[in-house]
């Protein structure tokens, strides 16, 4: 080994002493995360579990009652989950310092998360105030944080002060509502997180905005679609075992599969990727013409008709044995199905900047799932149906690949 070698494993080792003895500081002022390789933390991953039962519980609701009213509520409680989980993550996405405060705070946050997931089911009775008071308890552990990032980080004052106004009026407005009955308790809900979501959005909007984290960003969102994604694996196994394995379940079951599993192909080898190469391609550009916002907003629907998804495929593999499906079920697995390939396609031509690939796939996969449900064919023919249309989607998309109509990275 020459002398040359020796110095840079001495460097390497001072560099990683460095690093080891600023990790053992239990608490440390927030920066701005800039770093080049950075990706999503330990806490971060034990954050999401609580989200993980979130969905279920929501997902719950609409297996219950699979009518406009059922999908009405589930879609909205899951978007005020989805807005709770996007705000920590956007937070921790520039300030995660992984000290010992910063990992108090998240984990306040994820105690509220599991008050609002054990409150969704009675959401319309004595649930409601735990609702309200899990959401709160997240928007105060946010606050916190930017306190704190207003008070280390001189650069991100200004995008600090409209996050807390967001989030202090989204929380007074919450709070307000405990005091107000049904239903226009659920009217001041709307408007808090909306009043909680604009300010943020004005926020980015700063000539001194501070800028988010670029390769993090999708990262995180990436692992939201895929914990969506693990409901649909869910309903396969929870579908399968109270189908008691009856041979028309079982086809079923795999035809069920195969569409979560194109589903997942969809997103990380099209749409999602052609969204992150935007993301990685013009960098800094991308936060001085909101095309951020978009990305980060165009999830919700994702997530919403993906968690649907579960839910139709979870009745259809329990009743494959069944000659029809129910008009519930159909309308749920089709209009769940269209409203994912929807977004996908939005978020693909937007994002992509190639609306003639997003028309070809998943665009016109649309259409044509909204139409087999409407032919109201047995379990193993729709389920069967809507895996041929998914699979041919990412032989579609390989396709899009090699003619250059789909340019993505990889997520």
């Amino acid at each position: 080994m020459t002398r040359a070698d020796d110095r840079l494993d001495d460097d390497e080792r001072r560099r990683l002493d460095d690093e080891e003895a600023e990790q053992l500081e239990p608490v440390r002022p927030p920066d701005l995360n800039q770093d080049a390789n950075r990706s999503a933390t330990r806490l971060e991953l034990f954050f999401d579990l609580a989200f993980v039962l979130f969905v279920a519980r929501c997902a719950d609701v609409l297996a219950k009652d699979e009518t406009w009213h059922g999908a009405a509520v589930f879609t909205a409680v899951l978007a005020v989950g989805w807005w709770a989980w996007a705000s920590t993550t956007l937070y921790a996405n520039r300030f995660d310092t992984d000290d010992a405060v910063f990992r108090l705070l998240t984990l306040t946050a994820m105690a509220g998360v599991v008050a609002m997931a054990a409150a969704v089911q009675t959401i319309d009775e004595s649930g409601a105030r735990w609702f309200v008071l899990g959401y709160v308890l997240i928007r105060l552990a946010l606050m916190a944080g930017y306190v704190r990032a207003w008070r280390h980080v001189p650069q991100a004052r200004s995008t600090a002060r409209l996050y807390l106004i967001g989030h202090g009026l989204g929380a007074a407005i919450w709070l307000v509502s405990l005091a107000v009955p049904a239903p226009a308790r659920y009217v001041l809900w709307g408007v808090g997180v909306l009043a909680d979501a604009a300010w943020p959005t004005a926020a980015a909007r700063l000539k001194d905005a501070v800028p988010l984290h670029l390769e993090h960003l999708p990262e995180r969102f990436g692992l939201f679609i895929i914990l969506v994604l693990g409901e649909s694996v869910a309903a396969v196994v929870t579908g399968l075992h109270d189908g008691e394995w009856k041979p028309a379940v079982v086809v079923t079951a795999t035809a069920a599969f195969v569409v979560a599993a194109a589903l997942w192909w969809i997103y990380f080898d099209l749409s999602g990727g052609a969204a992150k190469r935007r993301l990685a391609v013009e960098g800094d550009e991308v936060t001085k013409h909101g095309v951020h916002d978009f990305y980060v907003y165009i999830h919700l629907p994702l997530a919403v008709s993906l968690a649907a998804v579960a839910v139709g495929l979870e009745h259809a593999v329990l009743h494959g044995a069944d000659d029809h499906l129910t008009a519930g079920t159909r309308w749920v697995l089709g209009i769940a199905s269209a409203g994912y390939l929807l977004s996908a396609a939005v978020m693909q031509a937007q994002l992509g900047r190639r609306v003639r690939g997003a028309l070809l796939w998943p665009g016109a996969g649309v259409p044509v799932v909204l139409l087999i449900v409407l032919l109201d064919l047995s379990p193993i023919g729709t389920v069967g149906l809507l895996a041929a249309v998914t699979v041919a989607g990412v032989v579609a998309g390989f396709l899009l690949h090699r003619s250059g109509e789909v340019r993505t990275a990889k997520v």
